[in-house]
């Protein structure tokens, strides 16, 4: 027996299994520990309820998900309309030495994926999807390119991804404690707080949101997919590789931002743009979670555990022997490496999770909790997308 579900109906049980996903979170202590996402939790959930059923031959789904390019397009765009030049600015020479950190390791990640699937005689970009992909891009980045791969062939890149950055996820979150207290006792480092402006007091002075400054937002946003969809599609019959129109939607953001920063200072409402763009991950998520078919990636199992695992080895070495020592060594240096670990996994939640924890024991890092964020939120995927998307031509 298959049920069908259309538009409406599958847009229906990816809100419904958000709406579990996050009462579940907010009630089982080790989804809260290991900051895993909502949409991952409600999504897989039903994941594997469709494969336990299918593998009894006694129900399956037929999902109507073309909603879930809108969505997912929505989310980058808010993204790339978080990227003001400004805040960048105020994170000075140990953001832009973290910043090109993490670019560094999406080259590394993808290295050491692709590598590796030679190793286990896999093609390379089932290897990628274990690399930057899902441990700097996380769930969002994983759905995303593997929807792309498996429009190239690439079978099963979607469930091989999503199954990747939920190891990484839990990795990120074991991970960053024990760093950073080894540092922290080796360098016998303590917390010397100082003065050091807020991120987000910009922000944090926003008027509420109403249906005026919504409405603007929205307008932004449908303009930088227009224009950024456009702007992929052209590229890639001009050169013939492949850019997504995601990669095109949030570069364009980054640039509207930065023209509107200079015309109208308060025109973009952050938080109007990370309300949608919230909203907008959990359903895009959910979508993509829920429709996954886990028996396809059950022979691969071990390979990607590998895989995860040398990641997770690397990130650590990297973090402990280099970062460290690039951002100075100091306190401020060990808490940006829990946060470093967190979302080089994982998730922006898993490494401020991993910096509450660090601070909230030895003393706080305002500037940590300024860098951090700003990187792991956005920055970062301005630097991993090329490097990503480069990855795909050259294996594609």
């Amino acid at each position: 027996m298959t049920i069908e579900l259309n538009q409406i109906s599958t847009l229906f049980l990816a809100l419904a299994l958000l709406t579990l996903g996050t009462m579940l979170v907010r009630k089982v202590g080790f989804l809260q520990k290991f900051c895993i996402p909502a949409p991952v939790v409600g999504g897989l959930l039903f994941a594997f309820l469709a494969t336990i059923l299918k593998y009894f031959n006694l129900l399956s789904f037929t999902l109507d998900t073309s909603l879930q390019n809108l969505f997912m397009l929505t989310f980058f765009t808010t993204v790339g309309l978080g990227a003001s030049f400004r805040l960048i600015r105020l994170g000075g020479k140990l953001l832009m030495i973290y910043w090109a950190a993490c670019g560094f390791l999406a080259l590394a990640q993808n290295a050491i994926g692709v590598s590796m699937s030679y190793i286990f005689g896999l093609h390379p970009l089932i290897g990628m999807m274990a690399g930057a992909v899902s441990m700097e891009g996380g769930h969002g980045g994983a759905t995303a390119y593997g929807e792309t791969l498996e429009s190239l062939g690439i079978d099963s890149a979607l469930s091989i991804g999503i199954a990747a950055a939920t190891f990484g996820l839990v990795a990120g979150g074991l991970i960053g404690g024990p760093i950073v207290k080894y540092l922290i006792n080796k360098h016998d480092l303590k917390s010397t707080e100082v003065q050091y402006e807020e991120a987000y007091s910009v922000e944090s002075l926003e008027k509420p949101i109403n249906t005026d400054n919504f409405l603007t937002q929205t307008l932004l946003i449908t303009l930088c997919i227009a224009g950024g969809t456009f702007i992929g599609d052209l590229f890639s019959s001009a050169t013939g590789f492949v850019m997504p129109g995601y990669v095109g939607a949030m570069f364009v953001a980054v640039i509207v931002r930065n023209i509107v920063d200079r015309v109208k200072e308060d025109a973009v409402h952050m938080t109007s743009i990370n309300l949608i763009g919230d909203v907008s991950l959990g359903i895009f998520l959910s979508m993509a979670l829920m429709s996954i078919k886990l028996w396809e990636v059950a022979d691969l199992a071990l390979p990607l555990l590998l895989i995860v695992f040398v990641q997770v080895i690397f990130v650590a070495l990297f973090a402990i022997f280099i970062l460290f020592r690039l951002l100075g060594k100091d306190y401020d240096a060990a808490v940006m490496i829990a946060g470093f670990a967190g979302h080089s996994l994982g998730a922006t939640p898993n490494a401020m999770a991993n910096m509450a924890a660090v601070t909230g024991r030895y003393g706080p890092s305002r500037k940590a909790f300024l860098i951090v964020p700003i990187v792991g939120a956005f920055l970062i995927d301005v630097v991993s997308m090329p490097i990503i998307i480069t990855t795909i031509n050259i294996f594609a």
